[in-house]
């Protein structure tokens, strides 16, 4: 696995994903795991290698996670038999499969490999070998594409909802190092501040693995934006301060009902939102949306590893050989949410028939 290394003194225009050469090529992605101590790009080259970084969180927030499994997808072809039709689309089932088993809450990962499989089965018969491989990476970059653009879109309807001068709290990382370029939830605040609004962003540090401290302030403040990081139990205190008027975060997966799971702790905050007044917005796009699954609790939750817990980064902070419950994600109900902000524009009041028609529009 090659690295690529980049000074963390001036903001960097390197993607968070980018694909180098053609059917035959490699992926590179911001090894997230490393922020913001240091800025490396990791080379990819086959599938065992993309399975490593969406499990191990080197690359990380749905949308990136799903196009992380497109071009894994491309990689695992790449070995595929040219030669026998058959045993190239098990291959390609094959690959699927593997991808599909490194995370199980963030539904984007589903979405792009059932895309990438569709797209291969339309060339059955039709098409040699070499030119589905070439197909399945143009399939693979036009997810990439598209969520970039989808993100721009999400940052200027979301912006509206912002006024000049509020202070808007967040919680894990939803920009750029989560999506192809821009982000969800920080580009609704990205778009603002490009407007011209003045913002006060208080980003949630985000235990265990503290992304809203390694990343969102990282990105906040690359950007410009005045930005505070509190320890999470802190977030009560700061909108009973009357520092918040509004609180927006990300998704993994939105429920046919408008429940939705995000990172651990995002419940929370919206309970707290709701006591204090204050509206709760999701930004996600709609490959986010998940209508075969009727509400949130058919939303499956990542268990991960109690080392994260007992020895974060490395240092022991519990005792040894104590109980740990970890999930990744709890589930927010779509009654605490104000709005959700998605690429076609904003639902609200969010409701079944609403997430229904914007999904279908």
């Amino acid at each position: 696995m090659k690295i690529g290394v980049q000074s963390l003194g001036t903001k960097t225009s390197v993607p968070t994903l980018r694909w180098a050469g053609g059917v035959d090529g490699r992926l590179w992605l911001i090894d997230q795991t490393l922020l913001p101590r240091e800025f490396r790009e990791i080379e990819c080259p086959h599938v065992a290698s993309i399975w490593e970084a969406i499990k191990s969180l080197r690359v990380r927030g749905a949308p990136a996670i799903g196009i992380a499994a497109a071009y894994g997808v491309c990689l695992g072809m790449q070995t595929a038999n040219a030669d026998d039709e058959a045993a190239f689309f098990a291959r390609l089932e094959e690959v699927a499969q593997c991808l599909s088993t490194s995370r199980p809450t963030a539904v984007n990962l589903f979405w792009a490999l059932d895309r990438m499989k569709a797209r291969g089965a339309a060339l059955r018969g039709r098409a040699a070998p070499r030119e589905i491989r070439a197909a399945l990476l143009a399939e693979a970059q036009a997810i990439h594409e598209e969520d970039r653009q989808c993100c721009r879109r999400i940052g200027r309807a979301g912006a509206e909802l912002l006024a000049d001068g509020q202070g808007v709290l967040t919680h894990c990382n939803a920009g750029g190092l989560a999506t192809a370029d821009y982000g969800t939830a920080l580009a609704v605040l990205f778009a603002a501040h490009e407007s011209g609004k003045r913002l006060h962003v208080y980003a949630d540090e985000t235990r265990p693995l503290l992304q809203g401290a390694r990343l969102t302030a990282w990105e906040l403040a690359e950007r410009g934006i005045d930005v505070t990081l509190i320890c999470d139990s802190m977030a009560a205190q700061v909108m009973r301060e009357g520092r918040v008027q509004a609180v927006i975060t990300g998704a993994d997966r939105i429920a046919a009902n408008g429940d939705t799971a995000n990172k651990i702790g995002t419940y929370g905050v919206a309970l707290l939102a709701k006591a204090h007044a204050i509206p709760f917005y999701v930004a996600a796009p709609t490959s986010t949306f998940d209508l075969r699954i009727d509400s949130g609790a058919e939303i499956p939750i990542e268990q991960r590893d109690p080392r994260e817990i007992t020895h974060s980064f490395g240092c022991q902070t519990a005792p040894e050989g104590i109980a740990v419950y970890n999930p990744a994600f709890d589930v927010t109900p779509a009654e605490l949410i104000a709005a959700i902000i998605c690429e076609r524009g904003i639902i609200r009041p969010v409701t079944r028939d609403a997430i229904a028609a914007m999904a279908q529009a």
